[in-house]
């Protein structure tokens, strides 16, 4: 399964595609790969694999060359972007940042790095330039689902979904270091910016994820159309 990604902007055309089941030998020399890519260099703590098994960073190698193309752009800068997948196509005029944070978000998801690897049900079913709402909504179906096929061969389910918040804690402390890697590979803000908006989306569910579940809790059971609801909203709407 391969998703293209076109950046046309205002003097430039940048193509990207991403095989999400593509392979990575862990034990391949790299020797082209920037100083920042290798596994030792600013390591996340929680990263299970070790110098001796892997010398370089799955994910930071698979990012290498979208961090040196954007790497003098600025953030706001405006581009008009192009993702294909195989059963669709979409297209939006935004900055460069929202658009690479969905290209970054799906290398990451599905690189060989064993802590990212939890993504991978996201990534193949990949939504660009998803919203807050969108990404815990997807977030949360799709771990229900494997809760329900757990639950269907006689383990255990979490129907309270804490599995999913340890996820986004381990997925927290990666962000922090793998920020900090990136970093000194950029000449502008692009990258740093996309990289940011995407981890926050993570940090959103290990920190208030029963917040955002009753955010759009309305949506999911109809109460959105209720009196009570109406009544509650034009209190607010008066309120504010």
């Amino acid at each position: 399964m391969k998703i293209q990604y076109t950046f046309a902007l205002e003097d430039n055309t940048l193509h990207y595609e991403v095989d999400v089941d593509r392979e990575f030998d862990l034990q391949q020399d790299r020797p082209e790969a920037p100083h920042w890519a290798k596994l030792g260099h600013n390591q996340c703590p929680n990263c299970p694999l070790t110098v001796k098994d892997c010398a370089y960073c799955p994910a930071a190698v698979d990012l290498v060359k979208v961090v040196t193309d954007f790497q003098r752009l600025p953030a706001v800068e405006a581009a008009k972007v192009t993702v294909v997948t195989p059963e669709r196509e979409y297209f939006k005029e935004t900055a460069l940042e929202e658009g690479l944070r969905s290209l970054m978000g799906l290398i990451m998801a599905t690189s060989a790095c064993p802590i990212l690897h939890k993504l991978r049900p996201n990534a193949r079913n990949h939504l660009p330039f998803a919203s807050q709402d969108e990404f815990i909504i997807r977030s949360a179906a799709l771990y229900l689902l494997r809760q329900y096929f757990n639950y269907r061969e006689g383990k255990r389910p979490d129907w309270d979904l804490q599995g999913l918040i340890s996820i986004n804690e381990e997925l927290g402390t990666l962000n922090q270091a793998f920020w900090q890697r990136v970093h000194e590979a950029c000449e502008s803000d692009s990258n740093l910016k996309a990289l940011l908006s995407f981890f926050n989306l993570s940090s959103s569910v290990s920190y208030s994820l029963e917040a955002q579940l009753q955010k759009i809790r309305p949506i999911m059971t109809d109460e959105e159309n209720s009196p009570a609801m109406q009544d509650q909203q034009e209190r607010e709407r008066l309120f504010y």
